[in-house]
């Protein structure tokens, strides 16, 4: 079958597509501002829908994951820090109580302890565990996609777009600033501070590249750091890996990068060690909550199946 072959396509599905494409890409101009990924987004989409069935099935598979990034981006349009107070301080000093690190005589977060000693090694580590946050969880989605795991792929992707919803209602009920704003700014909120790479930026500095640089200054929002979901994230993958019983090498994998991310969040002083807890409740609540009840809801277990159907 040759590419882009419109012939495969629906009316319903062109038109669907076209008209959703251009109403977001307007809608983010006009009203969020857009930026360069969004555009590179809208066109992969595009092309892997219009190009063959194959790849049709393949894009909209992978919305779940389209729309957590639209989704936290879209925060900017009315951020959390507008519906409750900042927490800056308690957070730090809880941190301090809980989790301080004594040393030559002085407490110290366990963050900015990390901010005094750290070695190459450790900073190489941290970042390639970071760099996974979100392509791990999308790797396993095309591995089980690959595999023919469907319903299992779809069950993960919709439960890790859920979990990111749990997650950005944390952020609204709780706006809570980074451990990198409290050492570096203190404890009062300005809310023209751009995004911040913290200890991230040696992983830049080793490798020449500005990586995370480029990464988090686009960040939406940096009072949204509890509860963490780059905790939860690949927690999600673990959790999906070892459900729908994939081999042990995997799980394993699995397993360990998602606490070489936790250490790294705390490493990099861009999480508590607090949040990073509380981002693994998220993870946990989220997916009981889609397993138990959104599953069991005759509406959305209908949608569920058509979905699966279409992707199959």
């Amino acid at each position: 079958m040759k590419l882009f072959d419109l012939s495969t396509l629906t009316r319903r599905e062109l038109m669907t597509d076209l008209i959703g494409s251009a109403a977001f890409l307007l809608f983010q101009y006009t009203i969020v501002g857009l930026i360069p990924a969004q555009v590179v987004m809208v066109v992969l989409f595009n092309l892997l829908f219009l190009a063959h069935p194959i790849s049709r099935r393949l894009a909209v598979a992978m919305l779940p994951f389209v729309v957590f990034e639209i989704s936290y981006d879209w925060m900017r349009l009315y951020p959390n820090y507008k519906v409750n107070p900042i927490d800056i301080r308690s957070i730090y000093e809880s941190e301090l109580s809980l989790f301080g690190i004594t040393s030559e005589g002085t407490t110290m977060i366990p963050g900015e302890y990390f901010t005094l000693n750290h070695t190459s090694l450790l900073d190489l580590l941290a970042g390639i565990f970071y760099l996974c946050w979100v392509p791990g969880p999308m790797a396993l989605g095309l591995w089980l996609l690959y595999k023919g795991e469907n319903k299992w792929y779809l069950r993960f992707a919709l439960a890790f777009l859920f979990v990111n919803f749990v997650g950005f209602a944390g952020y609204y009920i709780h706006p809570a600033a980074p451990p990198w704003y409290a050492l570096q700014f203190g404890f009062e909120p300005d809310f023209s501070t751009p995004g911040n790479v913290a200890g991230l930026a040696r992983f830049d500095e080793l490798i020449g590249v500005p990586v995370f640089h480029s990464i988090y200054v686009n960040n939406s929002n940096i009072f949204a750091a509890v509860p963490s979901l780059h905790a939860a994230y690949m927690l999600v993958a673990t959790v999906y890996a070892v459900l729908s019983r994939r081999s042990w090498p995997l799980m394993a994998v699995c397993a360990f990068i998602t606490m070489g991310i936790w250490w790294t969040a705390v490493y990099s002083c861009h999480h508590y060690i607090i949040d990073v807890v509380l981002g693994i409740f998220t993870a946990f609540i989220g997916i009981f909550i889609f397993e138990r009840v959104l599953l069991r809801w005759p509406a959305f277990r209908r949608f569920f199946d058509r979905y699966c159907q279409y992707i199959s």
